[in-house]
């Protein structure tokens, strides 16, 4: 179906190979000079070109010297039920260092942010708080190459929500055709499949069957036991899994061992600017979105030692929906690249 928010004709741009087989698309005008870039990486289902505000900071970036980048990984798409933080920071890694290059060679040493949508923010606080270059060598992707990743000159998390909470939301509620009691047995009968799955210590993903995932995920979508137990994570706050960074009953010394790592690993040059979606139908009503925000930020400065949190254009967006995809969205769609176009501007006078 066509997306109302793209121009019809496509706009231009150049196809980018960061790698054999994956690519990044950058948004810019054949003579146009754009050293700096914006790398825009989406959440799960998503690929290139997939988020539709992306078509408005498109055009607020036309006019300046920063060129927007969309990029597709191995977990792009429908293969998101197969991938896993470290891979997606690799291959970010890959395409960061890619673009510097490129941009260097053309026009000289320009700026490098990273934004990051739903679960595209997770892949922003991975890149940012975890041993550089990875050190985990799991044994379901044997094949996998760690790479160094190159510091930011600023980092952007938009609509960063919680699997569990999500999840946490359709059993409370029921989802599609299937009532609160028949989510709970569906979701209870696909932890009981995952943890046997994973607890045996196999060298390969298993997956789940389709007809339970469908229930709450994209049909036909597959979905490993191993990811699903990280987005749910059912040892959860006290073991979360890898994927749940952003739920609201995480302790303190939890939210210490990411946002509160950003600074000793010294890749963001800048500051982290976070927006939340203030009507995100994947956040149940009981999570309390400014408390959240301030939490992070005080676990990301240490509480007052440092100033790596971005008090000035970090916000709830009035009014916006997860991917501020629908109809009436134009006002929070304009507060979002407001937000981003100003963050920007003081990233490059940095």
């Amino acid at each position: 179906m066509y997306s109302k928010f793209w121009p019809k004709g496509g706009l231009p741009g150049r196809l980018h190979h960061y790698t054999e087989s994956l690519v990044t698309f950058e948004y810019t005008a054949a003579a146009a000079r754009k050293p700096h870039s914006l790398i825009f990486v989406g959440g799960l289902g998503d690929g290139l070109a997939t988020t539709s505000y992306m078509a408005d900071l498109v055009k607020a970036l036309n006019p300046t010297e920063w060129s927007l980048f969309t990029l597709n990984l191995t977990s792009s798409y429908q293969s998101w039920g197969l991938g896993h933080l470290d891979r997606d920071t690799n291959e970010i890694a890959q395409c960061i260092r890619y673009i510097k290059e490129y941009k260097t060679e053309t026009f000289g040493e320009g700026k490098i942010v990273m934004m990051g949508h739903s679960t595209g923010s997770q892949c922003v606080l991975h890149y940012l708080h975890r041993p550089n270059p990875h050190t985990t060598a799991p044994a379901f992707d044997s094949g996998l190459e760690h790479t160094d990743r190159l510091p930011l000159d600023g980092a952007i998390m938009q609509a960063p929500v919680s699997d569990r909470e999500a999840v946490q939301l359709c059993i409370e509620h029921g989802f599609g055709k299937n009532s609160p009691s028949q989510m709970k047995e569906i979701c209870d009968k696909m932890e009981s499949i995952a943890r046997e799955a994973v607890g045996s210590g196999g060298s390969y993903d298993t997956m789940l069957p389709l007809e339970l995932t469908s229930a709450i995920y994209p049909s036909n979508t597959p979905i490993s036991c191993r990811r699903f137990l990280s987005l749910y994570s059912p040892e959860s706050p006290h073991i979360p899994g890898e994927d749940d960074l952003f739920s609201a009953d995480l302790s303190e010394d939890q939210l210490a061992s990411t946002f509160g790592l950003i600074q000793q690993q010294g890749l963001l040059k800048h500051k982290l600017m976070v927006l939340y979606s203030g009507a995100d139908q994947a956040i149940p009503g009981w999570v309390d979105k400014e408390k959240n925000l301030a939490r992070w930020q005080k676990a990301t400065n240490h509480g007052e030692k440092f100033e790596i949190w971005d008090d000035k254009y970090s916000a709830i967006i009035p009014n916006a929906s997860h991917a501020l995809s629908n109809d009436d969205q134009a006002e929070p769609r304009k507060f979002l690249v407001e937000k981003v176009m100003g963050y920007l501007g003081e990233a490059v006078a940095k």
